[in-house]
């Protein structure tokens, strides 16, 4: 693992959604959110220790301060709750939240997770008004700070990734660095600050094969169609059933050209360059120095 301790990383994987919500996921994909995270992670440094959490669930056993400083690295997951409606799941979340900016622990979160994030820290998050962004970010371009900095390094100046959402941050919290935007969210990649902590995260999804999001939108069929994404049911799964060839057989050019998708996405090893980078210049020198301490 090229760190100075011998023990395995120590990461905990935050799930944003309710029982119900994971169960969803799990009939079409066939693990959890959470799950299907974890596995992710595990792949880029095998052999590390995931741990999960599940705060949207009342009466869940959410770890404390000292808990979570006990964890190298902490991951919020997607969700499909909105963070404006308050809900107890919703308000669970943003306390566990703050109590992580609290520890120190270096945290990272993927769409949801970045939200929650912004919101720990005194950020505002509503309805897109440019409406739902599905399937794909599309021309992702890092801001000046973004090109600098490490949790974007290795990316393009424009490039492309996984996204499922209808809500984004419109209002940053005060001790923000916008890294990354588009057309359709103005902050795609930051890092906040808060009570002596740091998060990075992006409102995408490296964390999403292709595989995954046909499996999500293939439960939202009505969404695609609804939304004029698609213009009819027939429409929408013959989409999603070329997504999911594609997925099948990344080097399928004629797929990738119809669907203008490159390597960002397609490459499983640039796909996640940011859950890797995390892990590189957060979480192993954070490990690393505690092992010394």
């Amino acid at each position: 693992m090229n760190i100075d301790s011998p023990r395995p990383l120590r990461l905990l994987v935050v799930d944003g959604n309710t029982r119900e919500q994971r169960e969803n996921h799990r009939a079409g994909f066939g693990t959890t959110p959470s799950e299907a995270y974890a596995e992710e992670l595990r792949a880029i440094i095998p052999g590390m220790v995931t741990d999960i959490c599940l705060p949207a669930d009342e009466g869940a056993n959410l770890p404390d301060g000292a808990g979570l400083s006990s964890y190298d690295g902490i991951f919020l997951t997607g969700s499909a709750l909105h963070i404006y409606k308050g809900e107890p799941a919703v308000t669970r979340q943003i306390e566990l939240m703050r109590a992580i900016y609290a520890s120190g622990t270096p945290a990272f979160g993927s769409c949801w997770g970045i939200q929650i994030g912004a919101v720990a820290a005194g950020g505002t998050v509503a309805a897109n008004p440019k409406g739902r962004e599905i399937g794909f970010a599309r021309r992702i371009t890092p801001s000046e700070a973004g090109r600098r900095h490490p949790l974007l390094a290795g990316r393009p100046l424009s490039f492309d990734a996984p996204a499922i959402h209808l809500d984004s941050i419109i209002a940053p919290p005060a001790d923000a660095t916008i890294l990354a935007s588009n057309a359709m969210s103005p902050v795609q990649a930051a890092e906040f600050r808060q009570d002596g902590g740091s998060f990075w995260g992006v409102q995408y999804h490296p964390e999403f094969p292709l595989r995954q999001i046909v499996a999500i939108l293939a439960q939202r069929t009505a969404i695609l169609v609804d939304e004029d994404f698609r213009r009819d049911e027939a429409a929408a799964k013959a989409w999603l059933a070329e997504i999911a060839a594609l997925d099948a057989d990344p080097a399928r050019r004629d797929l990738a050209w119809a669907h203008g998708l490159d390597e960002e996405v397609l490459d499983p090893v640039r796909r996640v360059t940011e859950l890797r980078n995390f892990l590189e210049a957060r979480v192993k020198p954070f490990a690393s120095a505690r092992s010394r301490a």
